[in-house]
């Protein structure tokens, strides 16, 4: 009889600093070193931490948002550099498999991007947000599929999206069919307000139950000071409250601990893998239960370029003439 496997998990819930990302980055060092100490394997952070969350941009408008917006550009990470050294390391030291949210500067652009590091402290995979929510479109620029993939990890196979990319539904499938074990879920937090929490809890339950996967999810939070520090705007500062679920569920839709929905602090829970298999014999969205040869996924895993080069001695006439796949064809229509 093979013995039970135990994972245990930890969701951060902690504010960021708004300044150089090196005290954003000291924070979560910390916290990987806090989880470590409670027993977790794995620490999750909310979207975007590194150096912060843009929260500017959802209260001021565009025309007023320049200079916060090139702070940002100053203080975001590059992938690498000295802040993914500094989490790798500490996750090495830890041997903790660590899920963080940064932005990502990446020469006159910025991304939401989404980390994972093994617990050897290996970058085992960068992936950009696929299409920014709303305001953050004036952010970021727009991620693409190569990094849409579950990764392999001393504790299971790892999955993670950001926030409104929960409402993707081809997205969520995409890890799916990767047979995800332990998804990572990131919002910002400090957002919108309580309903903003609510909507989170039913879609990260939903993924658990209709993955048969767990769910560790993160949030963010902002004190008094740090919201006046965006707005001074009483109206606008209702803005930047509530918004908070961090919190574990199981394959089966169930908390594992108490979701923490204000303040900082860490949720820890065991996951007991045993239980994706138990919800899987009942449900498997990508096995028994699912039907391929009349619904299926295609992913274009091409990364984004402005630039692309053609192999030595190619013929570019023959590589602008290939035949069109049937599928993609738009053929005319009458205009008479």
């Amino acid at each position: 009889m093979t013995s039970k496997r135990i994972v245990r998990a930890a969701a951060v819930q902690i504010s960021p600093e708004f300044g150089p990302s090196d005290g954003t980055v000291a924070k979560v060092c910390q916290a990987i070193a806090d989880a470590a100490a409670r027993g977790a394997q794995l620490a999750v952070f909310p979207e975007t931490f590194v150096p912060y969350y843009p929260y500017f941009s959802f209260v001021l408008p565009p025309v007023a948002a320049g200079r916060e917006h090139l702070k940002l550009y100053e203080r975001a990470p590059t992938v690498p550099g000295p802040a993914v050294d500094a989490v790798a390391a500490q996750a090495k030291a830890h041997g903790v498999v660590v899920v963080l949210g940064v932005n990502e500067r990446d020469h006159g652009s910025l991304y939401n991007t989404q980390l994972i590091f093994d617990e050897t402290g290996r970058l085992a995979l960068k992936r950009r947000k696929i299409t920014p929510t709303y305001h953050e479109r004036m952010i970021w620029g727009q991620g693409d599929a190569a990094g849409l993939k579950v990764v392999d990890t001393g504790i299971g196979r790892i999955g993670a999206l950001a926030c409104w990319e929960h409402y993707n539904p081809l997205a969520r499938y995409a890890l799916m069919a990767q047979h995800e074990e332990i998804h990572c879920s990131q919002f910002p937090g400090s957002l919108v307000g309580p309903i903003f929490a609510e909507q989170m809890e039913v879609t990260i339950r939903h993924h658990a139950l209709e993955s048969g996967c767990f769910v560790v999810n993160a949030t963010g939070w902002l004190s008094e000071e740090q919201i006046a520090s965006v707005s001074t705007d009483p109206a606008l500062q209702k803005s930047l409250r509530g918004g908070c679920c961090t919190a574990i569920v199981s394959p089966e839709g169930q908390h594992l601990a108490e979701p923490l929905r204000a303040g900082e602090g860490i949720v820890v829970a065991d996951l007991d893998m045993s239980l994706i298999t138990k919800r899987k014999r009942m449900m498997d969205s990508v096995g028994h239960y699912a039907r391929p040869e009349l619904l299926s996924l295609r992913i274009n895993r091409q990364a984004a370029a402005p630039l692309f080069s053609d192999p030595p001695g190619a013929d570019a006439a023959a590589l602008f003439s290939q035949p069109i796949p049937e599928g993609e064809r738009h053929e005319p229509t009458d205009a008479r």
